[in-house]
């Protein structure tokens, strides 16, 4: 069962957007959401292999202390201000009882904060990054890739008021694929519908549709197969086709192949990273 959302805390401008969906998690399965802004050291923005003067060096320190302090305090004040919205019961120390929140400051580069905290959650939520803008796309890599838990992946715009009541799950048989289920039994479980979505006429990866669709029948979730044929690229048909067939999330395994080969040639992964309109979990 979820229990424990954790949520990396930027000043990015997507603080809503994400606490929105921790929240819609936090209240379906009664779990607590800890909220972590990661506060750079003076010293990581030291530039590198450049000698500066004690003098300097000391001054620097001082405004990037002062400027950590300013930011701290400007998303403290935001992150209340959304709790509050939702009405989300801010506690220290969570008991399991109900929906909670909690907020915390961490020293240190993010990916280390996102090990640190994401190893040992249910589930990690983050912005879909904004390429453009060159924002996010880090945090999404390191969660995927150091947490080794499932990751979703919030679109920008307003967030449902029921998350996951009919989800996809794209399949190719693949050890991706099967972590990805194997992973998220709880948002398959909580789901009004569940559709497997599968490219082509049969999966060349391993394991079956039919072996998924009795494996989830196993753990009393029915599930309806969807094949379809695409002469596109996979990514694209599978947002296409969780759209076609109706559903408000998309779970599938992530980078079969590296982080950057994908982003350098467009794999699977990352098309639906960049294209989706609406939360995708992810699972390497």
């Amino acid at each position: 069962m979820i229990r424990k959302i954790f949520v990396p805390i930027r000043g990015d401008g997507k603080g809503e957007t994400v606490l929105g969906y921790a929240n819609a998690l936090a209240q379906r399965f009664e779990a607590h959401v800890d909220a972590t802004h990661c506060r750079p050291r003076a010293e990581d923005l030291n530039p590198f292999g450049v000698p500066i003067p004690a003098v300097m060096r000391e001054q620097f320190v001082k405004q990037a202390k002062e400027l950590a302090d300013t930011e701290e305090s400007r998303l403290r004040d935001e992150f209340d201000a959304i709790v509050k919205r939702f009405g989300l019961l801010i506690v220290d120390a969570p008991d399991g009882k109900g929906p909670s929140i909690s907020w915390s400051e961490e020293s240190g580069k993010q990916v280390d904060v996102i090990k640190g905290h994401g190893r040992l959650a249910d589930i990690l939520v983050v912005a879909k990054p904004d390429r453009d803008r060159n924002l996010g796309a880090n945090t999404l890599k390191a969660a995927i890739f150091n947490a080794g838990r499932p990751v979703l992946m919030c679109p920008p715009g307003p967030v449902p008021d029921l998350l996951g009541e009919h989800v996809a799950i794209a399949w190719n048989g693949s050890l991706e694929a099967t972590r990805a289920v194997a992973q998220t039994l709880d948002v398959l479980k909580a789901a009004s519908k569940v559709t497997v979505l599968i490219a082509g006429a049969e999966e060349i990866h391993g394991a079956t549709a039919a072996d998924l669709e009795a494996y989830l029948a196993l753990h009393g979730v029915g599930v309806r197969l969807h094949r379809f044929d695409t002469s596109k690229r996979i990514g694209d048909a599978l947002l296409e086709q969780t759209a076609a067939v109706g559903a408000d999330m998309l779970i599938m395994g992530a980078y079969s192949d590296s982080h950057e080969r994908e982003t350098l040639f467009g794999g699977n992964t990352q098309v639906v990273v960049d294209g989706a309109e609406l939360p995708v979990i992810l699972v390497h």
